[in-house]
């Protein structure tokens, strides 16, 4: 194994608790489950952990050094995730004006552009974390703490970005099923409107901040 025991099991307890901090992918995840359920949300899911392998490979190879180093390659990123974070916000509430029946809400119209399918949500996954330079500054600052300098340094790397979209997978899972269990709850139409609303602000406020937020 690549990494020791002793250093494998904090970096575990880290990334779990990294991981279960509410951010742009719950957030996502949330609006997924609402409009199309657990197997649409899945894919989402799918797209945020490739998001998360593209920062990975990024880091191994030094490409996210070189994007936080470059002032003007992390304003690019920063601002074009902050902009599509407040656009899916935006959306959200748009769309939460528009009565959709319990029945058809896997055919909810988010954007206004035709019903989202399972490639969408997987692509809207994904571009919202790649576009995140957030997860590049995590891998860079976080990920070499646990790196043995004498070892292969991409191998290492890679190891525990696997580890990190191992816990993703497992935690935004059960996340996305706690959610679809309250579903009934969830899509009376005041709760609907109260929950479509508040997860467009939350996406909009964390593009924002995204946005505003000093390196």
């Amino acid at each position: 194994m690549p990494i020791e025991l002793n250093q494998l099991l904090p970096f575990l307890a880290a990334s779990v608790l990294i991981t279960m901090v509410p951010g742009a992918d719950m957030a996502l995840i949330t609006r997924q489950v609402f409009l199309g359920g657990p197997r649409l949300a899945q894919r989402t899911i799918m797209g945020n952990l490739t998001g998360i392998a593209v920062h990975g490979a990024a880091l191994a190879v030094g490409l996210s050094a070189l994007l936080v180093a470059s002032a003007t390659a992390y304003t690019v990123v920063k601002l074009a995730g902050a902009a599509y974070l407040v656009w899916l916000g935006i959306q959200t509430i748009l769309a939460a004006r528009r009565p959709v029946p319990a029945a058809d809400v896997a055919d909810a119209v988010p954007d206004g552009s035709g019903p989202i399918t399972p490639r969408r949500a997987y692509v809207q996954g994904l571009v919202s974390t790649v576009l995140n330079p957030k997860p590049a500054l995590f891998f860079l600052t976080f990920i070499p703490q646990f790196i043995d300098r004498d070892e292969s340094v991409v191998a290492q790397t890679l190891f525990l970005t696997g580890i990190h979209i191992l816990v993703g997978v497992v935690w935004l899972t059960i996340y996305a099923h706690m959610v679809d269990r309250a579903r009934q709850v969830l899509t009376r139409d005041r709760v609907r409107l109260w929950l479509e609303r508040s997860t467009g602000a939350v996406l909009i406020a964390l593009g924002v901040r995204v946005a505003v937020e000093r390196r």
